[in-house]
């Protein structure tokens, strides 16, 4: 039965063989694998070294007939990973126009079962939870063909979690795969033996800027603690992110096999001091934009820091000031002061102003925590304002204390506090008059961004947006605090912040409420390219039930390693006999 499969793979190998020679007319090996596939094909096209000089130079009759008979043992040993001992192997080459056609055709025959499985663990560390969880995933499977890549694959997992605990001595009472090909049987044994476990000892630091102690509050264990790799990959995340260095080196040194500790040294060199910033863009919504800042990264000794960041755009002129102190541990905690001042348009209100804003930030897992109190002084300005001596018409002052919370879920393996970026965000809000405010009134915005892979060069991204307020006189609603939509971030067949309620004189003054939502197909195009469709609705409005305003539209996206480049044409559905809206979108990558 089984000559009979392979005369069969060879004659069908055979003719496809000829019929390819007849299509084409190419240089060197091509290599055709008949009767396995999956992993087993691909492990034995790894081993073929017909696959590896398939279009060498200096390829001729006699180094491809010595390839050839070098193959059959190649497949053969290819195959036994996998359990497949005995396997019946052809290999054929037929010339062809300029080259040559080689067949390997395989039978691969009955497989090596696994029949019996021991994997265990001795010493001190046997009852270590980490390990049971390796010995629990251990996969092993008695019944099946052996997997020589199972067992390597159990293995080194054992030996490598123990290591990384400080289990640094542990070695193998027995560690066998025995085969026994004849009754197609195969039995494996892994006994581990932990031996002692390390614990950290003392680490130096090599840094002369800093002090000290400041530095020591980055690291993630003590000196004492058990051994953890994990703690020192850690540690090199806290100090890579402080942004105080350029290189940093964590490095576990030589274990003392008396004591049983690890010495550990940190290697680094000191960031420049200052670092500046400039950038500029266009945005249809916010047209030109330039921005330039500056920060001093190490005020003192302590790690404080100062910064200036000015910002210009046809809606917006800002100045911020922030002085930054590095808190409790300051790889998760900060506190800030900020000073911000300028002139900012929402809808048709311009407000000028400057704002106070002492924060606490806080990463609790893979949440950002901020806890801030805003001290505001704005005036909103309506267009059309005139002024009297004595007052402006149609000008409201006010000083407001703004207390607050917000959350924010930062992606995997985020570890950069002034880096949150799209995500899931929430912020909570108020003013009252007993804290010395003008205004009462109560915020919420809620934003959330998520992107799919759908399979290739498919993705999908949904976003939502939700803000509302509670205030008794929305008059008495700061512009800044007030909710707008439209734009190239919310309702695309709109115009940035056309979306609001209106005044008497059809002046977009915001809303109390904010609901917007969008479905956004991408597909990867070739050099950077990605082409999107989508469907937005939103609006802001003062009581909720108010109709939404739909749109769809087409865009494309551009990247680049210091720009990203976003163009969007859409089309409100909601009023049809509404101009397509176009945005541009010119954004440096800083």
């Amino acid at each position: 039965m089984r000559r009979h499969l392979l005369q069969t793979l060879l004659a069908t190998s055979w003719l496809a063989a000829h019929i390819a020679a007849a299509a084409t007319d190419v240089p060197g090996i091509e290599t055709r694998i008949a009767g396995v596939d999956g992993p087993l094909r691909d492990n034995v096209a790894a081993f073929l070294s017909l696959q590896r000089y398939a279009n060498s130079p200096d390829l001729d009759q006699d180094r491809v007939d010595r390839l050839a008979l070098r193959a059959r043992q190649e497949a053969a040993d290819a195959l036994k990973p996998f359990g497949y001992y005995e396997p019946d192997i052809v290999v054929t080459v037929t010339p062809r126009n300029g080259g040559w056609k080689a067949v390997v055709a395989i039978v691969p025959g009955e497989p090596v079962l696994l029949t019996s499985a021991e994997v265990s663990i001795e010493g001190p560390g046997r009852d270590e939870p980490f390990l049971a969880e390796v010995l629990a995933a251990a996969r092993l499977a008695v019944g099946k063909p052996v997997s020589h890549g199972d067992y390597d694959r159990v293995k080194g997992d054992l030996q490598r979690v123990a290591a990384s605990h400080g289990y640094l001595d542990s070695t193998w009472r027995r560690s066998e795969l025995l085969i026994d090909v004849a009754n197609r049987s195969a039995e494996a044994y892994l006994v581990l033996h932990t031996g002692e476990r390390y614990r950290f000892g003392a680490t130096t630091i090599e840094q002369d800027f800093l002090e000290p102690a400041f530095v020591r509050r980055y690291l993630r264990y003590r000196e004492g603690d058990w051994y953890d790799a994990d703690l020192l990959l850690r540690t090199q995340f806290a100090l890579d992110d402080s942004d105080y260095f350029s290189v940093v080196e964590v490095l576990p040194e030589e274990r003392d096999r008396e004591t049983r500790l690890v010495p550990v040294r940190i290697n680094s060199q000191k960031n420049d001091r200052h670092r500046y910033k400039i950038g500029a863009g266009y945005a249809t919504d916010t047209e030109w934009r330039l921005l330039l800042g500056w920060t001093n990264r190490q005020v003192n000794r302590r790690g404080h820091r100062l910064a200036a960041e000015a910002t210009l755009s046809a809606i917006e002129t800002t100045l911020d000031l922030s002085y930054t102190i590095p808190w409790k541990d300051p790889a998760l905690e900060k506190l800030s002061f900020r000073l911000v001042g300028g002139e900012v348009e929402n809808g048709d209100i311009t407000t000028q102003g400057a704002s106070f804003q002492p924060s606490l930030t806080q990463i609790q897992g893979r949440w950002q925590r901020v806890l801030f109190l805003n001290a505001d002084y704005t005036t909103d300005t309506l267009p059309g304002t005139k002024s009297t001596f004595d007052s402006p018409v149609n000008e409201d002052r006010q000083f407001l204390v703004v207390p607050g919370i917000s959350y924010a879920l930062l992606p995997p393996g985020f570890v950069n506090l002034d880096a949150v970026g799209r995500g899931l965000f929430a912020e909570l809000l108020g003013s009252a008059s007993a804290f010395g405010s003008d205004s009462n009134f109560i915020r919420l915005l809620v934003r959330d961004e998520r992107r799919f892979d759908l399979g290739g060069p498919w993705h999908m991204v949904l976003r939502g947006e939700l803000g509302t307020s509670a205030v008794g006189d929305f008059e008495e609603l700061p512009a800044n605090y007030r909710f707008f939509a439209g734009g190239d971030r919310s309702v695309r067949g709109y115009g940035y912040e056309e979306l609001s309620p209106t005044d008497e004189q059809g002046n977009r003054i915001g809303g109390r409420h904010k609901l917007v939502g969008s479905v956004e197909f991408e597909y990867d195009l070739p050099r950077n390219l990605v082409a999107a469709a989508f469907v937005d609705a939103g609006n802001a409005f003062d009581r909720f039930g108010d109709p939404l305003e739909y749109s769809v539209g087409i865009g494309v996206r551009y990247r680049l390693p210091f720009l990203l480049v976003g163009v969007d044409l859409a089309q409100s559905i909601s009023e049809t006999d509404r101009d397509p809206r176009l945005h541009m979108n010119f954004t440096p990558i800083l």
